[in-house]
């Protein structure tokens, strides 16, 4: 399954409630999960997180922007922080398993529906940027919303990738994009004075020569007094986050100021953080395995379901409707793929140790975690069904409710569609290597296989059971048909 995160900025930080009625439309689609909602009112802009599957990833930032673009009018919006739109800018980052090019692919699917449905011309940028240019957000957005509108028709460089050459009259056009995690990282400065900030943000940013990886600019934050660098780590493995606090430190010692305090605006990878606490703490042999959290959350996920076997068991008993065939499929593949962890780990020689071997005891480690979590999906994408048929008999005429149904039910098709995916390919790589391993194990093999084949047939049946429904609603059903058809051949 691909997930992606997406972060799209609005360019609104002064009215909550609008502010929650644009977030409110993502939480409505089944599948997609608001993460997180930052909004700052002297930027004029909110940062809103979201994570779920490609398609109902679409549909939630399309009624995001829907509304969006109903409610704010960029004629009368004035902030310290840079926009072309109403909704500014829309990233995909790529979560796991999931690639870049997916990401950009989704870019491209978005553009063509803002197009379409808002008639908002669209900029792609970063990884799905179609001119080299168009690769760094801040060359798109040059000349904001005022400058692009009187332009657009007339400068070959302005025309979009989607839409016709002209900015919607309120909502102005919008950058959407492919790329990896950013951290949005702002530094308050121990002086009002803009133009020290603007200084630092040069000296420090990548295209005039600073840190790499680092985009920066000097802000005025008059309901703090205070002068702001605020920066983007477009790549915190580059350059981290105390790299570039320490950065803006140096160059703001040149003019007798100082950092006061720092800020993360929306979300931020673990490591990250870990990062900067080894540095600050000279940690030169830290074990981030030994952090408390993380070892609780390694023993949590030691069991079907993140519960013990039997709590397990005894849901899959009780008269509900979850969890069910699909989640104990998945879990049958966490059984297998732990069996065949300790049979590899049994058959590798530690003094010379077989490269392919261990990376196939990795690429076990990796399916057993992932299967746990797809127990979990199974069970979740199942509920989201009924509760968007739920709300189709609420409404029967709303046609995004059915809609809702029809992605619901494409959702609970993919999760145990993955489950089966994973379980022939571990099969597979198993089975190959089965006779280097030890011939005292091979009835552990054996089972190990026997589960690994059930986890097959049973989130298979769950796949199929979903395809009368899925075509009901109007969505495609050949791919889920031609894949069973795949896997099945594959014994």
């Amino acid at each position: 399954m691909s997930r992606f995160e997406c972060v799209p900025n609005f360019s609104e930080g002064r009215d909550a409630e609008r502010v929650e009625r644009i977030a409110s439309a993502a939480r409505e689609v089944v599948g997609v999960t608001v993460l997180d909602v930052e909004r700052n009112a002297d930027h004029h802009r909110s940062v809103i997180s979201l994570v779920g599957e490609g398609d109902a990833l679409l549909e939630a930032v399309v009624r995001m922007m829907r509304v969006a673009t109903r409610e704010i009018d960029l004629t009368q919006h004035k902030g310290e922080h840079p926009r072309l739109g109403a909704t500014d800018v829309v990233p995909f980052v790529p979560l796991g398993a999931s690639t870049m090019a997916e990401a950009v692919r989704l870019a491209e699917r978005l553009g063509e529906r803002v197009a379409k449905e808002l008639g908002i011309p669209v900029y792609l940028y970063g990884a799905a940027a179609r001119r080299p240019e168009r690769a760094d957000l801040a060359k798109v957005r040059e000349g904001q919303f005022e400058g692009i509108r009187d332009t657009i028709a007339t400068d070959p460089n302005r025309v979009p990738d989607f839409g016709e050459p002209r900015v919607h009259p309120t909502a102005g056009a919008v950058a959407i994009g492919a790329r990896p995690v950013l951290i949005a990282y702002n530094a308050y400065l121990t002086t009002p004075e803009v133009a020290v900030a603007k200084r630092i943000a040069k000296a420090v940013r990548a295209r005039d020569g600073g840190l790499p990886e680092v985009k920066a600019l000097g802000f005025e934050i008059a309901e703090r007094h205070r002068a702001q660098v605020s920066m983007n780590l477009t790549d915190y493995r580059v350059t981290p986050i105390h790299r570039a606090l320490e950065a803006v430190r140096r160059e703001a010692g040149r003019y007798g100021v100082g950092v006061e305090e720092s800020e993360i605006v929306g979300l931020v990878p673990e490591d990250a953080l870990f990062d900067a606490a080894e540095y600050y703490l000279q940690l030169h042999s830290f074990d981030r395995a030994a952090v408390l959290e993380r070892k609780v959350r390694a023993v949590d996920a030691s069991g079907p379901g993140h519960e013990s076997i039997a709590g397990f068991a005894g849901r899959l008993a009780a008269r509900t409707p979850t969890p069910g065939g699909g989640s104990a499929a998945a879990v049958a593949g966490a059984l297998a793929a732990s069996l065949g962890e300790m049979v590899l780990a049994y058959s590798v020689d530690p003094a010379k140790p077989a490269t392919d071997l261990a990376e196939l005891g990795r690429a076990l480690a990796d399916g057993r975690r992932r299967f746990l979590e797809l127990a979990d999906e199974d069970a979740h994408s199942y509920d989201g069904v009924r509760a968007a048929r739920r709300a189709r008999k609420e409404r029967p005429e709303d046609a995004a409710r059915s809609a809702a149904v029809g992605a619901a039910l494409e959702h609970a098709a993919s999760v145990p569609l993955e489950t089966a995916q994973r379980a022939v390919d571990l099969a597979d790589r198993l089975g190959a290597v089965a006779e280097r391993t030890k011939a005292a194990l091979r009835s552990d093999l054996t089972t190990s296989l026997s589960l690994f084949r059930a986890a097959k047939e049973g989130a298979l049946a769950n796949v199929a059971v979903n395809l009368d429904d899925l075509a009901l609603s109007g969505r495609p059903i050949e791919r889920f048909q031609s894949e069973i058809a795949r896997l099945r051949a594959r014994d």
